[in-house]
C-alpha cells in the first residue's frame, strides 16, 4: 500500500495547492495543443485528446521523472499524417500500439542510457528549434479560417490579449508565486473579455472537445504480415522520435531542477502509455517540452501536478466543454509564447564566442534542421553523427610519438593519443622503418589501441619491420587493448608481444 501511495508522492513532502493549480493550468494549455495536432494528423479532435489523457495520466504515474508532462504532440502527428491519410485511423491505432512496445523494449534494454552520446551543443540546438517551433505554431493564430490574417479590431483586440497574458506571466512571479502565474493570466483574460464583451476568437470556435471517457477498442486492421509490413517504418519512427523528444525533455527538466531522473524508467513509461492509447482510441505522443515548461516554471516538482493535469483533461472533456470552449485563444497563445520565450537558451547566444567553432556549426545546424523541417529525430541524429565525426577528427590529430635511442642502440616509440580508425594514418607517418636500428620498442603507456583499424596498423607496421629483420615490442598496453589484441591473435604475431626483458604488456605501475 505505501509503494502505491509513493507514486503519487503523497508520503513526500509535496506542495499540493501548488501541484494542484499547476496541473489544472497544464490541463488549459494541453487542450488547444492536442486538438491542433490531431487536425494536423487528419484525425478527430477527440483522438488528439484521449491521447493527451491516456499519455498524461500513465507517464505521471510510471515515468521517471516526475513534474513532466506527455501527451499528443507534433512530433508523432507529423509521422502519423500520411498513414492516417493513406490507410485510417485504424492503422495509426495498431501503430502507435507497436511503437509502444518498441519503447517497452528499449526501456528494458536500459537503452536511455544512450543520451550519454548527445553532446550539450546538439541539445542547445533541439532546445532553441523547438522554441521556434513553439513560437511559430502560435502564429497561425492570427489568422482568420480562410488563412488571411487578422487586421483592424480583430487584430488589435486578439494582440492586446496576447500582451495581457504575457504581461501577468511576466509580472506575477515578481510579487508572488503563491499562485501559478499561467493560471491568473488565463483567468484575467478571461475575465476581461466577459466583462467588455470583447468578440475575440475562443477555444470552442477552434472544435469542439465535448466527449466520454475514452472507449477500449481493439485497432480494426487484418492481423497479416501485409498490415505488419505498413505500419512497421510508422511503428519504429514514432517510438524512436518519441523517445528522442521525451529523453532529452528529461534531461532539460534535470538541468532546471538540479535533480536526477531515469531515461529507463521513462523509456517503459511511454510505452506503456503508448500502447494504452492506442488501445483507447488515441494517437499516441511523447514528452511536451512546452507544457513540461509551464508546469515546472509554476513550482510542480512532484507527479501530482501530471496525475491532476490528466484527470483535469478528462473532466473538461466530459463535463466542463462548454466552460473550457469560452477561453479565449488569444491566453493560451500568449501563453505558449512565453513557453517559447522560456524554451529557448538564451545562454547558448552568450557563450557563442567561448564555444569552439565545431560547437557553434552543430548547433546552428541543428537548431534549423528542427526549426524548417520540424523534423526533431533526424535533427538530433544529424547533430550527433556530426558532433561524432568532429571529435573523431580533432582525436585523429592529436596522436603523437616521442621518439629516442637507448644506450643499448633501441629505438624508442612513445605513443600519446588514441589510436583508432582515424588517426591511423598519421600514426603510420610517425615510423621511419627503413632507418631504424635492428630493435624497436613501441610504448603505449599513454595511449590505446581502440579498434580493429588500430590493431590492422599494428600488424602493418611489425609486418614492415619483420621483412628487413627487425624486431618490434608492444610496452605497457592497458587489460583492454591487450584484450584486443588476443582476440586478434592471427593478426598480430605472438611472439611480437611478448618479451619477458621489456615486461611486454604490463602496465606502468
Amino acid at each position: 500500500m505505501k509503494k502505491f501511495f509513493n507514486l503519487f508522492d503523497l508520503s513526500q513532502k509535496v506542495a499540493y495547492p501548488l501541484e494542484i493549480l499547476s496541473g489544472l493550468t497544464v490541463a488549459m494549455a494541453l487542450i488547444p495543443e492536442a486538438v491542433a495536432f490531431a487536425l494536423m494528423a487528419g484525425l478527430s479532435p477527440l483522438t488528439g485528446l484521449y491521447a493527451a489523457f491516456v499519455m498524461g495520466f500513465v507517464t505521471s504515474i510510471l515515468g521517471g521523472r516526475p513534474g513532466m508532462i506527455s501527451g499528443a504532440t507534433g512530433a508523432v502527428a507529423v509521422v502519423i499524417a500520411s498513414l492516417a491519410v493513406q490507410h485510417g485511423v485504424e492503422y495509426v491505432f495498431a501503430a502507435v500500439i507497436l511503437a509502444g512496445l518498441f519503447q517497452l523494449i528499449a526501456g528494458f534494454l536500459k537503452l536511455g542510457k544512450l543520451m550519454r552520446l548527445v553532446p550539450h551543443p546538439v541539445i542547445f540546438g533541439f532546445v532553441n528549434g523547438l522554441a521556434i517551433i513553439i513560437f511559430q505554431s502560435q502564429l497561425g493564430q492570427f489568422k482568420y479560417a480562410d488563412g488571411t490574417w487578422f487586421t483592424g479590431s480583430d487584430l488589435y483586440i486578439f494582440l492586446g490579449l496576447v500582451l495581457l497574458t504575457m504581461f501577468v506571466i511576466w509580472g506575477l512571479p515578481k510579487l508572488s508565486k503563491a499562485i501559478p502565474s499561467s493560471l491568473v493570466a488565463i483567468l484575467t483574460v478571461f475575465a476581461v473579455v466577459e466583462i467588455l464583451g470583447l468578440h475575440t476568437r475562443t477555444i470552442g470556435d477552434t472544435a469542439s472537445i465535448k466527449g466520454g471517457f475514452p472507449p477500449f477498442h481493439l485497432p480494426q486492421v487484418p492481423l497479416t504480415f501485409e498490415t505488419l509490413k505498413i505500419i512497421l517504418p510508422y511503428s519504429a519512427i514514432v517510438a524512436a522520435v518519441g523517445l528522442i523528444e521525451s529523453l532529452l525533455t528529461l534531461n532539460i527538466i534535470d538541468e532546471i531542477t538540479e535533480t536526477r531522473g531515469s531515461g529507463n524508467k521513462e523509456a517503459v513509461a511511454q510505452g506503456t502509455a503508448n500502447m494504452l492509447s492506442g488501445l483507447f482510441s488515441g494517437m499516441g505522443g511523447c514528452a511536451m517540452i512546452g507544457q513540461s515548461l509551464i508546469n515546472i516554471s509554476a513550482g510542480a516538482r512532484a507527479r501530482l501536478s501530471g496525475i491532476v493535469a490528466s484527470l483535469m483533461l478528462l473532466f473538461f472533456i466530459m463535463f466542463g466543454a462548454g466552460l473550457v470552449e469560452m477561453l479565449p485563444m488569444a491566453a493560451l497563445t500568449g501563453l505558449m509564447i512565453m513557453v517559447s520565450i522560456g524554451t529557448f537558451e538564451w545562454a547558448s547566444l552568450k557563450t557563442l564566442r567561448r564555444m569552439p567553432k565545431s560547437d557553434i556549426f552543430v548547433m546552428v545546424l541543428v537548431t534549423v534542421v528542427t526549426a524548417v523541417l520540424h523534423n526533431l529525430a533526424l535533427a538530433v541524429i544529424i547533430g550527433v553523427v556530426i558532433a561524432a565525426l568532429v571529435f573523431a577528427w580533432d582525436n585523429a590529430k592529436r596522436i603523437r610519438a616521442r621518439k629516442h635511442v637507448d644506450e643499448q642502440g633501441v629505438k624508442h616509440y612513445e605513443i600519446y593519443g588514441p589510436l583508432f580508425f582515424g588517426s591511423v594514418t598519421v600514426f603510420n607517418e610517425k615510423f621511419d622503418i627503413k632507418n631504424d636500428p635492428t630493435e624497436i620498442i613501441i610504448d603505449f603507456a599513454e595511449s590505446r589501441v581502440v579498434d580493429m583499424s588500430a590493431i590492422e596498423a599494428l600488424n602493418r607496421i611489425t609486418e614492415r619491420y619483420q621483412k628487413l629483420g627487425k624486431k618490434v615490442h608492444l610496452k605497457h598496453l592497458s587489460p583492454d587493448c591487450r584484450q584486443l589484441l588476443k582476440n586478434a591473435d592471427k593478426i598480430i604475431d605472438v611472439n611480437v608481444m611478448e618479451d619477458p626483458t621489456y615486461k611486454v604488456m604490463v602496465d606502468r605501475v
